[in-house]
């Protein structure tokens, strides 16, 4: 007969991870993720920058290509997307998998264009899974050196 423990953890936190531990393992994919939406899970990151002519966003894409992302621009708002690639998930492997945690999900993400962004100057690349936008502004909102003459 095997011996039975008593399970004491040593914070409410690690308690909490265990048991989230153990229900992903058991549906998969846990609605009780500590600390995080399910939702934000498959977003993808983003930086935004500003420059004096325009605005960079830079969106972490790891395991996409540029054929299964879109960008669109609609009014004042941009979207980013993945397309469903079924393709992939068709694909045949040989073995079984022990472990599988890399996940090509599909999201949609869309973000409010500054009043100053120019919807039709929009330039985008896709290089070692980095998506980088680079929206100009307006050229007759960019900032401008006023020249002072001096006074005789």
């Amino acid at each position: 007969m095997s011996k039975v423990t008593l399970y004491r953890p040593t914070t409410l936190e690690s308690a909490l991870n265990d048991f989230n531990r153990y229900v992903e393992s058991f549906f998969d994919d846990s609605p009780l993720a500590v600390g995080e939406s399910r939702i934000l899970n498959h977003l993808p990151p983003l930086d935004v920058r500003e420059t004096d002519t325009s605005y960079v966003i830079e969106a972490e894409l790891p395991g996409y290509d540029d054929t299964t992302i879109e960008v669109h621009v609609n009014g004042g708002a941009l979207t980013l997307a993945s397309k469903n690639n079924e393709a992939g998930k068709n694909e045949k492997k040989e073995g079984n998998y022990l472990l599988q945690e890399r996940r090509h999900a599909t999201f949609s993400r869309t973000l409010k264009l500054p009043e100053n962004a120019d919807p039709e100057n929009i330039t985008a690349a896709f290089k070692n899974g980095i998506l980088t936008l680079e929206i100009k502004k307006r050229t007759e909102t960019q900032k401008r050196v006023i020249q002072i003459n001096k006074a005789e």
